[in-house]
């Protein structure tokens, strides 16, 4: 009971960097990878060419993870950068507050 050690997460690392701490990049994976998938498997049933299919497969999972990727890093820089903007707003709002400057900003925001 006093030995409740925890077991230390485990994590896959390319070139050096944990790729569980890299935003984006489990989606963008899971997302390409069930996507190659099903177009394998549909370019199979109507071909019936494994050669093809295989080829459409990989083919559209590398194209749907780089797509799904970008549109998620678009949208996490977007969103962190306005969490940046509204942290300064804040840090702002707290170090005018009870002063001039506060009462200046108010009336021309009124």
């Amino acid at each position: 009971m006093a030995d409740d050690a925890e077991e230390p997460a485990k994590s896959f690392v390319i070139f050096g960097r944990d790729v569980s701490q890299i935003p984006c990049f489990r989606n963008s994976f899971l997302y390409g990878i069930s996507g190659g998938i099903g177009v394998g498997v549909l370019a199979f049933l109507g071909s019936s060419r494994p050669h093809l299919s295989t080829h459409i497969g990989f083919g559209s999972f590398f194209c749907g993870t780089i797509v799904y990727w970008m549109a998620c890093r678009y949208h996490w820089s977007t969103r962190r950068f306005e969490q940046q903007q509204l942290q300064e707003a804040m840090r702002r709002q707290a170090l005018y507050e009870g002063t001039k400057v506060e009462r200046e900003l108010d009336l021309k925001s009124a």
